[in-house]
C-alpha cells in the first residue's frame, strides 16, 4: 500500500510540475507577444484560449440556410423547455427524498467521484472520457454559434481551450451587446441550441449503436447468467456469475424459453444436473437443489396479490440466478430499441428510446467505468458482412465505445446545462421564459382592462425569479451532495 500511495503521490507531483511549467511558458509567450500573434489569450491562469478564423468561416458557411437553422432553433427551444422542467422536477424530488430518508451508506462518495473529470472520476476513463468531452463541448458551442449567426448576431471569436497540448473544449463568444438587445425569442433559441444539439447528438449515437449491433453475433449458442442469488440453489451448488448454461439434465439450453421449459418439469427441493462453462472456459457438471420461488419472493416482501398476478405458487422451482441473457446481450443493452434483436415496432422504439438513453447514464457506475463487461465482449464476434470484414471485432468494438461515451457525455452535458440556474443555459432560458409569461399576463390584463403591469416590474420580477431559482436549486444540489457525509 505504501508503494502504491508513493506512486500516486509521485504522479501528482509530476502533473503539478508540468502545470507550473506550462504556466511559466504562457507568461513568457504573453510578454514576448507570441500569444498576440496566435490570436490567443491566457484565462484562468493556465488555460489557453486559441481563436480560429477558420472556425468562424466554417460557422458562417454552415449557418447560411438561416431559415432552416431558425426552425432548428424553434424545435430546440421546445425540447429544452420541456427537458428543463423535467430536470427541475427531478432535482426537487431527489432533494425531498434526501430529506425524508437520508442515505445511510457507511461510505459516502469520495471527492474524485463527485467530479465528472475523465481520469479523476473512476467511472469515466481518461481516454474515452476526454475524447467524448472535447467533441461534445465543440458540438455544444457550435450549436450556440449557428443560432447566433442564423439570427444575425455576430460572433467575436470561435476556437479551442487548451491545457498544454491537450484540448479541453471549445468556445463561441457572441457580441454580448447584440445578444442582450436581441428579441427575447431569438435569444432563447440561441441559448437552447447548445444543450439541444447535445441531446440530438446523443440520439444519433444511439441509432449508430443500433447499426453496429447488427454487425455482431454470439460465439455461443447458450445463454449466460449475470448474477447469483445468495444462499439459493445455484449459489450452494457453485454456479458463478457469467457462467454459460449448457444443459439442464439432458436438455440443451439455447435461450430463456428453453431454461423455463426445462424447469417446468420440476418442483422446489428437486435436484437437477446442470452443465455450465465458467468464465475461464472450464466445463463443470454439478448437482443443484432447487429452491422455492414463492418463498424467495415472500422473503423479499412481495404481496400475495403480486405473486398471484405473476402466477407464482408455493413449490415453484427456483434456480437462484438472474439476468439469463444471450451472448449478444452486451451490445443489445447498449443499442436498446435500435438493436436488430429488439422485440417491438416503431411505436415501441419511439416510446422506449428516451427512457433507454437516460438508463444508459447509470451503466458506467454499474460496470465500474466500462460500457460492456469484458465477459460480454468476449462473447461477441463480427457477422459475415462488409463492415465486419473491414473493421473486424476490435474495430467494431472501438466504434461501440466511441458512440457510447459520446452518447453518455452529450446527455450529461445537455441535461446539466438545462438546470434552471445561472450561469447554465437553463438559467438564461428560465429568466426569458418568466419574462415571456409576464408579458402575456400584461397583454391579457390590457385586453380585459383588469390590470396593467409596468414593463420595469416585468424586468424586476424576472430577475428576482431567476436569482431565487438559482439560489434555491444550488442549496438543494449542495444538500443532496453533502447529506451522505453527515
Amino acid at each position: 500500500m505504501d508503494g502504491a500511495w508513493g506512486s500516486v503521490e509521485a504522479d501528482w507531483k509530476l502533473v503539478l510540475a508540468l502545470i507550473i511549467a506550462w504556466y511559466v511558458i504562457l507568461r513568457i509567450w504573453e510578454k514576448n507577444g507570441v500569444l498576440d500573434r496566435w490570436n490567443a489569450t491566457r484565462v484562468f491562469g493556465v488555460v489557453l484560449m486559441v481563436r480560429s478564423n477558420m472556425g468562424l468561416k466554417t460557422l458562417d458557411r454552415v449557418a447560411r440556410p438561416r431559415r432552416f437553422w431558425r426552425l432548428y432553433g424553434e424545435v430546440s427551444l421546445w425540447v429544452c423547455l420541456f427537458s428543463m422542467f423535467i430536470v427541475a422536477i427531478l432535482l426537487i424530488l431527489v432533494f425531498i427524498t434526501s430529506l425524508i430518508s437520508p442515505p445511510s451508506s457507511a461510505s459516502p462518495p469520495t471527492a474524485s467521484e463527485l467530479v465528472a473529470i475523465p481520469g479523476i472520476n473512476p467511472m469515466i476513463p481518461l481516454g474515452w472520457g476526454a475524447m467524448a468531452f472535447i467533441i461534445a463541448l465543440v458540438i455544444h458551442e457550435f450549436g450556440h454559434g449557428l443560432l447566433a449567426r442564423a439570427h444575425g448576431m455576430r460572433i467575436r471569436s470561435f476556437g479551442l481551450l487548451q491545457l498544454g497540448p491537450l484540448p479541453l473544449g471549445a468556445f463561441a463568444e457572441p457580441q454580448y451587446q447584440e445578444l442582450h438587445k436581441a428579441p427575447r425569442k431569438e435569444r432563447m433559441r440561441m441559448f437552447a441550441a447548445g444543450p439541444a444539439t447535445n441531446l440530438f447528438a446523443a440520439f444519433i449515437c444511439l441509432m449508430l449503436l443500433g447499426g453496429l449491433a447488427a454487425n455482431f453475433t454470439s460465439t455461443s449458442d447458450n445463454p449466460h447468467v449475470r448474477g447469483i442469488i445468495k444462499d439459493a440453489g445455484a449459489d450452494e451448488a457453485g454456479v458463478q456469475p457469467w457462467d454459460t448454461i449448457l444443459k439442464i439434465d439432458e436438455m440443451e439450453i439455447h435461450d430463456y424459453d428453453d431454461f423455463q421449459t426445462a424447469l417446468g418439469h420440476y418442483h422446489a427441493n428437486d435436484t437437477i444436473s446442470i452443465d455450465v462453462r465458467h468464465e475461464n472456459g472450464t466445463l463443470e457438471s454439478m448437482n443443484l437443489t432447487l429452491s422455492d420461488k414463492y418463498d424467495y419472493y415472500i422473503g423479499l416482501g412481495w404481496s400475495q396479490s403480486n405473486l398471484d398476478a405473476l402466477d407464482i405458487k408455493q413449490g415453484d422451482p427456483f434456480v437462484g440466478v438472474e439476468g439469463i441473457s444471450p451472448g449478444t446481450a452486451g451490445i443489445d443493452r447498449l443499442a436498446g430499441p435500435f438493436s436488430p434483436r429488439f422485440e417491438g415496432g416503431a411505436v415501441s422504439q419511439a416510446i422506449y428510446a428516451p427512457v433507454h438513453i437516460i438508463q444508459m447514464m447509470i451503466l458506467p457506475f454499474e460496470l465500474q467505468g466500462v460500457s460492456m463487461h469484458p465477459v460480454e465482449e468476449a462473447m461477441l464476434a463480427p457477422t459475415d458482412g462488409i463492415l465486419g470484414d473491414i473493421l473486424g471485432l476490435n474495430g467494431l468494438l472501438f466504434f461501440v465505445n466511441l458512440f457510447f461515451w459520446l452518447l453518455w457525455v452529450n446527455i450529461l452535458l445537455g441535461f446539466t446545462n438545462l438546470i434552471p440556474m445561472v450561469p447554465f443555459d437553463g438559467g438564461h432560458l428560465f429568466k426569458d421564459w418568466i419574462t415571456g409569461v409576464l408579458k402575456r399576463i400584461k397583454r391579457i390584463g390590457k385586453r380585459t382592462k383588469l390590470w396593467d403591469i409596468h414593463s420595469m416590474w416585468i424586468v424586476h420580477i424576472s430577475n428576482k425569479a431567476s436569482s431565487l431559482s438559482s439560489i434555491v436549486l444550488l442549496v438543494m444540489l449542495l444538500f443532496t451532495i453533502l447529506i451522505p457525509y453527515f
